[in-house]
């Protein structure tokens, strides 16, 4: 005995139910993962930037312990930490621009089958 058809509304609602489940699959269930990935590089840059700025301070105040850097020479080591976080802020941007996009894996190969023969034939 062949099943009943089913009625055009339930078929309708059946529809509307899957077209939300596959866009709540294909949308916000991404973005959820997306979100904690993001969280971790907002984070993990601005420990970098606090470890840039005490490393800058620290050589600013290593500087200024000298006594060539006295009187009219009192901006150098000022200009020095400048131009030393240029450069580094430069090397950061000349790595991340070079960076190559990673290939995709690559399908394992299909591994021929030999053909099966009955049991017992030669």
């Amino acid at each position: 005995m062949a099943p009943q058809p089913k009625a055009v509304p339930q078929i309708l609602q059946e529809l509307w139910e899957l077209l939300k489940a596959y866009a709540r699959q294909e949308t916000v269930d991404p973005l959820k993962g997306l979100g904690r990935y993001l969280g971790y590089g907002v984070g993990g840059s601005m420990l970098v930037g606090l470890g840039g700025l005490f490393l800058s301070l620290s050589l600013l105040r290593l500087l200024q312990r000298f006594s060539v850097f006295a009187d009219t020479w009192s901006f150098a080591p000022y200009a020095i930490v400048l131009v030393t976080l240029v450069l580094a802020i430069g090397a950061i941007g000349a790595g991340i621009g070079r960076r190559k996009p990673s290939k995709p894996p690559e399908a394992p190969a299909a591994v021929p089958v030999a053909p099966s023969t009955p049991s017992g034939a030669p």
